[in-house]
This record gives C-alpha cells, sequence and structure tokens, in this order.
C-alpha cells in the first residue's frame, strides 16, 4: 500500500481506481479495459506533475517526512562498498539513531555516517525515528577522529527532527554532546560533504552537517525548529504550522539562495520516494562532484576553507 500525503488525496483515488480495473482486468481475462487504464494513467501522472510544480513550503516539509522516501541505510548500501559499521562511544552506549562505519566511495577509503529514522514500526521505535541522544553524537566525535587520524574523507546524511529532548538524553550532556560533535566538524582536517536526504532539524542535524559542501534534496528540509514547534511557540498555536513553515525560509531553494547551503539535488517528479532508481544515483554523483575538488586540498587548506565557509555566513547575516 502507497502513503498518500494530505494533498495527494484527488492523486490517490486515480491510482486507486487504476488499480482496481488492472485487478479486474486479472481476473477476467478476456476483458479490455486497457484504455480506461491508460487514461487513468495520464491523468494522473498529469496531476502529480501539477501538485509538485509548486509545492509550498509546508508541503515540501510533508514530502520531507515521507515515511517512504529512502533513508541513509538505502544509500549506504546501493552507494558504499566493503561498509564495516562501527558501534558505541566508549562511554555509554550505543545510539541506533546515528550509523555510521568505515566504507568505500567509489573506490576510495571514507567514513560515512548519517541519521537512521527506520523502515517499519519495528525499527522506528529502536532507532528512535532519527532522534539521536548524547551517545550517538559522541559516536560520531569518535569516528570522525578516526577520518581524521587516518585521512579519511567523511560523508554524512542528514535524516532528523532534530535530537532526542527526554529526560535521559538531558542528564547525560545532550547540549554539550552536540556541541562537541558540531566543534568536531570544524577541526577535522579531511574532507566532510554532507547531503540533506529528508528532514536537517535544529542542532540535531547541524552536529553532522557543518561539512566543507552541504546539499539538499530538492523537496528536503533545514530549519533551526520545526514549523510546528515554531508555530507553538510565535503564535501559540501549532495549526499556524504552515505560516511557520513559510517564515522559516526552510527548503532548500531558500538556504541556497541565502548561501546556507551549496547544492540542490533534483528529484523525481513527486518526490525521492517514487523513484529510488533515480534519486540514490544522483545523490551518488552529487558527492562525488562535491568531493573530487577538495580531495586535491592541503589539510590546513581544507580546515581553512570550512572555517571560512561559516564565518562569512555569520558575517552576511548580520550585514543583510
Amino acid at each position: 500500500m502507497k502513503h498518500y500525503l494530505d494533498f495527494e488525496k484527488p492523486l490517490a483515488e486515480i491510482e486507486g481506481k487504476a488499480e482496481e480495473l488492472r485487478a479486474l482486468a486479472r481476473e477476467n481475462a478476456d476483458m479490455d479495459i486497457s484504455a480506461e487504464v491508460e487514461a487513468l494513467d495520464r491523468k494522473a501522472e498529469q496531476l502529480l506533475s501539477e501538485l509538485y510544480r509548486s509545492l509550498d513550503p509546508w508541503r515540501k516539509a510533508q514530502v520531507a517526512r515521507h515515511p517512504e522516501r529512502p533513508h541513509t541505510l538505502e544509500y549506504i548500501e546501493a552507494l558504499f562498498t566493503e561498509f564495516t559499521p562501527l558501534a558505541g562511544d566508549r562511554g555509554f552506549g550505543e545510539d541506533k539513531a546515528i550509523v555510521g562505519g568505515l566504507a568505500r566511495f567509489n573506490d576510495r577509503p571514507v567514513v560515512v555516517m548519517g541519521h537512521e529514522k527506520g523502515a517499519d514500526t519495528h525499527s522506528r521505535i529502536e532507532r528512535n525515528f532519527g532522534m539521536a541522544r548524547p551517545e550517538g553524537y559522541r559516536k560520531a566525535v569518535r569516528l570522525m577522529d578516526l577520518a581524521d587520524r587516518f585521512g579519511l574523507p567523511v560523508i554524512t546524511f542528514i535524516d532528523t527532527p532534530g535530537a532526542y529532548p527526554g529526560r535521559g538524553a538531558e542528564e547525560r550532556g545532550q547540549a554539550e554532546a552536540i556541541a562537541r560533535s558540531t566543534e568536531k566538524c570544524l577541526r577535522i582536517r579531511v574532507p566532510l560533504i554532507s547531503v540533506v536526504i529528508g528532514e536537517g532539524g535544529s542542532g540535531g542535524a547541524v552536529a553532522l552537517a557543518t561539512g566543507n559542501r552541504v546539499a539538499m534534496l530538492e523537496h528536503a528540509i533545514y530549519s533551526v525548529i520545526s514549523p510546528e514547534g515554531c508555530a507553538s511557540i510565535l503564535w501559540k498555536d501549532a495549526e499556524k504550522m504552515r505560516d511557520a513553515a513559510e517564515a522559516l525560509r526552510l527548503t532548500a531553494q531558500d538556504l541556497h539562495a541565502l548561501g546556507v547551503i551549496d547544492r540542490i539535488i533534483p528529484e523525481p517528479v513527486g518526490g525521492a520516494h517514487r523513484s529510488r532508481e533515480e534519486v540514490i544515483p544522483a545523490v551518488g554523483k552529487a558527492i562525488e562532484e562535491m568531493l573530487a575538488p577538495l580531495e586535491k586540498l592541503a589539510p590546513e587548506e581544507i580546515l581553512a576553507q570550512r572555517r571560512r565557509k561559516y564565518l562569512e555566513m555569520g558575517r552576511k547575516g548580520l550585514a543583510a
């Protein structure tokens, strides 16, 4: 069963009717209804194109959260070879909301990591819906230290509503762990490439995304707070999330114009979840094109370039 978003309900009706006709044709071999099915398919394709031609920020947020979007482990499986997962922060325990380890990307050794939301109810609970605890960020720091020590590029995939705000996480130093991870991103002397593949929520995203190059999928979002959280604070009404999404400038297009990200990776019509075989290779190509020039730089210049990137971003914001 496909999962349809609220604004896709008219599309669900058309595609549902087409599927019913196909099922009827399978049961009645002598019945020829191919013309009707083709007409419905054309109508669905046209409607899908119209719906996704001009998504507003709130609809983009819905698409970014679509449960069937490819997640980090799918990108790792498709784009990397010899992936060896590494677990634990060597201090408290293992956090399955962040996965990472050693791998090869286009036959070069790298460290790859990212948030993992899970693909079904069991795995989503196990992964805490991609909301990492302090031990997850401390694991990320450990992996970045490893990459720095052995001169391995770091590639990160960002897909989280935000860091987990529970009592246990706060007691174990959630804010400090996020800050340490962000600091480590700024200090390593190897290339760091980050791709926002779904949600980039608050410090929980920044802790893995403070890279030399940051890309976003076309319908991904990246923001200091969720639209619902922003609406609850500013308007005391979570139902104002559409206004909040507009005000937050959280879309890839807005953030590219502001200079917060470096690249937008196009998605197929209907979103990444409708065509994995198209979007995953596109992400791989973008990573290669961002990584290759950085590998030619000396470690000192890689570090200096990254620092300049974020210092200039702040200065531009103050000037504006």
